[in-house]
């Protein structure tokens, strides 16, 4: 039998995935300006492993997507100030490859400019109230992440 070094530590072993990337921790940017609903939308998505970064609305928005980008976009249509279509058209003109990463919500589905909005992008929308898991399925088929 060999004596062991007390020195040495134990060997580590780490496991490497096969792909990489699919490791990597997905990044959702949501826009939401009631401060409980984003605060629950946060708290449930990080629960599911993704880094999340909230802001109230469009302005502050913009400024985070010409920093970094994001795996996805969750965006409340209506916000006071700087709504969430504006929101679109401003990182449609700064960052364009985002705009196909948005995941719309609203409670005013009966608005026809939201409605109308929401077709010409042809964007995904979910209409408050909504299951949680509706979020996570289009936010995973969004970034290619299952569970």
């Amino acid at each position: 039998m060999q004596k062991r070094d007390l020195n040495q530590p134990e060997p580590r072993m780490y496991e490497i995935p096969d792909d990489p990337s699919s490791s990597k921790c997905k990044t959702v940017l949501v826009l939401e300006d009631n401060v409980i609903f984003a605060d629950a939308l946060k708290e449930t998505l990080e629960q599911q492993d993704y880094r999340v970064t909230v802001v109230p609305g469009g302005a502050e928005g913009v400024q985070k997507i010409l920093v970094s980008d994001f795996d996805a976009i969750v965006c409340d249509m209506v916000m006071p100030n700087f709504p969430g279509d504006m929101f679109y058209r401003a990182v449609h003109q700064t960052r364009p490859h985002l705009c196909k990463r948005f995941v719309f919500i609203s409670g005013y589905q009966d608005n026809p400019k939201v409605a109308k909005f929401i077709q010409e992008v042809q964007g995904t929308v979910l209409w408050k109230p909504f299951e949680m898991r509706r979020l996570f399925d289009a936010i995973e088929t969004m970034t290619g992440r299952s569970r």
